[in-house]
């Protein structure tokens, strides 16, 4: 069993959400190959803006109807993260948007105390697996990587996805928590991440990468360039790995 999954690595227009909108419509527009899957990085409409009570839409709004479209029209799962209020609070929300319309939610467990997102956002309590095309999927935002209970296997997934704003000065613990993730796991492990400068002055350098389930990276080295990525992923050869080793099985069992 096969999945196509791509990823738009890019630079962002700092909270201008019209002008990324425009951009990711032509990106997602230039992805010729069929794929099952796109995914945009963590706040994809404005970079990673400290400023929800100008920024923020509800689920009505015009970026969430823009996800719909892009996803109907490719006829793909799109997966991107952005600035949603919420019942008079703010969330850091990544969604799933499936091409028929529909809307899987995840908001961000674990806020970025260092740039305050604590301070302006509300966390979420509650993971999201879903089932797409005979595959498991787990979603999760950019500071959940340094957690590993929270992203650990026990519901039998087959993909873990990062979307992230993750900066250059911290990437090497970036791309060894994606390996040890994908190993501790044995799942395929994608972290999908941009680049660029933000309006603070932070550089990003993407390191975007996918990671098969014993941590090696299945794409080229792509730092600090923009990239759009498809790769196939392929099921039975987890599996059997899986079934061989049985890591997973020999889990500890605890409860958060």
């Amino acid at each position: 069993m096969e999945l196509k999954v791509s990823y738009i690595q890019t630079e962002l227009f700092w909270e201008n959400k019209q002008k990324n909108l425009e951009m990711f419509s032509e990106k997602i527009a230039s992805i010729e190959e069929e794929t099952d899957i796109i995914i945009l990085p963590e706040m994809f409409t404005t970079g990673f803006s400290m400023d929800p009570d100008y920024f923020a839409e509800e689920m009505s709004g015009n970026s969430v109807e823009w996800m719909q479209k892009e996803a109907k029209k490719k006829n793909v799962l799109l997966i991107g993260s952005l600035i949603i209020k919420d019942d008079f609070k703010y969330y850091n929300r990544l969604l799933a948007v499936f091409p028929d319309g529909n809307i899987l939610q995840y908001d961000k467990r674990h806020l970025f105390t260092l740039a305050g997102e604590h301070r302006v956002y509300s966390g979420g309590n509650d993971r999201l697996v879903f089932d797409y095309k005979g595959w498991r999927i787990c979603p999760l935002i950019c500071y959940d990587l340094r957690f590993p209970v929270w992203s650990r296997n026990t519901e039998n997934y087959d993909v873990l996805i990062f979307i992230a704003n993750w900066p250059e000065r911290r990437n090497f613990a970036w791309k060894q928590l994606l390996i040890a993730r994908a190993i501790e796991n044995m799942c395929y492990t994608i972290g999908v991440n941009r680049v660029g400068l933000d309006g603070n002055k932070i550089n990003h350098s993407g390191d975007s990468a996918v990671l098969d389930y014993f941590g090696n990276n299945l794409i080229e080295e792509n730092s600090n360039k923009e990239e759009i990525k498809t790769i196939t992923l392929q099921k039975d050869p987890m599996k059997k790995a899986r079934n061989k080793l049985q890591f997973l099985n020999d889990q500890d069992n605890f409860t958060v």
